[in-house]
């Protein structure tokens, strides 16, 4: 079965699933292995003449030496700065790299995060040219040319960014709630001109090579391609690089969890702002983590919600301590950070974490009402549609499922699940989650107590 992709389509679709009976799949994922070990997911979607690709590599910033934080994101960086020659085909610096993807009307991104890097592939499904640029990506993702000169310069420009970077206030809060909260694990980690001093270009060029192996590939397909044709394309995507042996393909080393927070800590920073950054949090949990969807909602209505929030009414309405106030879950393959945010007067900082505060540890305690779970659920299922609406974000979506080991129909009983929470569902997992009495609260150019 094939997936129309027009936004009329899509929102049918989702309409559709949001009945109480659905007679077809909203999304047919379909998976198999290559036959050099890597994985694949597809959703055919022939309505647009075009693929979205996402080739996805454990070789985030999560297996960063700490005296070397940003290794991957400097290797992501340098994978677009050019390709060496292979054969009769000529070595591209990154301005002739950069025409050659122009000339094709299609694109490659990469980019790392914590947990992964990844390649980002968009193409006309045109035979001629979809060949071309699988070629040139399979070049870019196989045989960076990793010039040193290039380097020099952009660790330049990433340090002095950094340098200026630190001259802000939210920039202070940040790191300051990164340290306390992650302590030692690596998602706490963050790049320095120190930790960039110590990257060469052999660095650039170890990592590359012990982590991009065709069976160590997730790949994500959304698409004008039926299966045959997204095989096709996957061996040519991964055909220049060395195919996996034993070595390659052995079990990387397991990275440590976040230790949980065993009390509160505070952290008041002087800082000549006109206004005082507060952060209040700790370690969340993992996007695997079954309550995902209980804490989405929960989140959803104590502040996730924009201006209809349970911390909006209290701090900014009731109040007027803050234009704006959130919270937020970031999971990740480890326990991201959960994070109440809010800037106000420096002479208000206090009352404005205490209001806060009081606001969270009640919403832990009692949970939130019917009527607000009723309004999150209304909201957040009638947006369901637009979580699918392009290609893009339906890559991002099939992404996520293959990244995080969901199942394949994840997609389709996603509005029944939330429908399908209660009250005491939420109450249960924010207090299996948060620990209201256990945070780390970070104030940056509030007034010293």
């Amino acid at each position: 079965m094939t997936l129309s992709h027009s936004l009329t389509k899509a929102l049918a679709l989702a309409a559709a699933l949001c009945g109480t009976s659905p007679a077809w799949a909203l999304l047919p994922i379909q998976h198999w292995s290559d036959p050099q070990g890597a994985q694949v997911w597809l959703v055919e979607s022939p309505a647009i003449p075009m693929v979205d690709v996402q080739i996805s590599f454990d070789a985030g910033s999560r297996r960063d030496p700490a005296n070397q934080a940003g290794l991957a994101a400097a290797m992501a960086a340098m994978t677009s700065r050019g390709v060496r020659a292979d054969g009769a085909e000529p070595a591209l610096d990154e301005n002739a790299l950069g025409e050659a993807w122009a000339d094709l009307g299609a694109g490659l991104e990469v980019a790392a995060d914590n947990d992964g890097l990844h390649y980002t592939l968009r193409s006309l499904t045109e035979p001629t040219l979809l060949a071309r640029a699988a070629a040139l990506a399979a070049r870019q993702l196989a045989q960076p040319s990793w010039p040193a000169d290039v380097w020099q310069r952009e660790r330049q420009r990433w340090a002095a960014s950094l340098k200026e970077a630190a001259t802000r206030p939210a920039t202070v809060a940040a790191n300051a709630f990164a340290d306390a909260v992650y302590a030692s694990h690596p998602y706490g980690q963050r790049p320095t001109a120190d930790t960039l001093a110590r990257i060469e270009v052999a660095d650039l060029q170890a990592l590359h090579s012990r982590s991009i192996a065709p069976c160590r590939a997730r790949i994500s397909i959304v698409g004008a391609l039926n299966r045959s044709q997204a095989q096709t394309l996957v061996a040519a995507l991964l055909a220049r690089l060395p195919a996996s042996d034993a070595a390659a393909c052995a079990p990387l080393p397991p990275v440590p969890e976040v230790a949980p927070l065993t009390a509160a800590a505070e952290r008041n920073i002087p800082f000549a702002s006109a206004q005082a950054h507060v952060l209040i949090g700790q370690p969340g949990f993992a996007r695997r983590d079954p309550d995902f969807l209980a804490l989405l909602v929960g989140n959803h209505i104590l502040g996730g919600g924009g201006f209809v929030s349970r911390l909006t009414e209290q701090v900014r309405e009731k109040r007027g301590l803050s234009y704006s106030v959130y919270s937020t879950f970031a999971p990740g393959q480890h326990a991201g950070a959960f994070t109440v945010g809010l800037q106000t007067r420096p002479d208000q900082a206090q009352q404005a974490v205490q209001v806060a505060r009081e606001t969270l540890a009640r919403f832990v305690q009692d949970g939130p009402t019917e009527a607000e779970l009723r309004a999150a659920k209304d909201n957040l299922v009638g947006g369901f549609a637009l979580r699918i609406d392009s290609n893009r974000k339906l890559l991002g979506n099939v992404a996520n499922i293959a990244l995080n080991g969901l199942p394949l129909d994840y997609l389709d009983g996603w509005t029944r699940r939330v429908q399908a929470l209660t009250v005491a569902d939420i109450r249960a997992a924010m207090a299996r989650k948060l620990q209201p009495e256990r945070m780390v609260t970070v104030v940056v150019g509030g007034q010293q107590p």
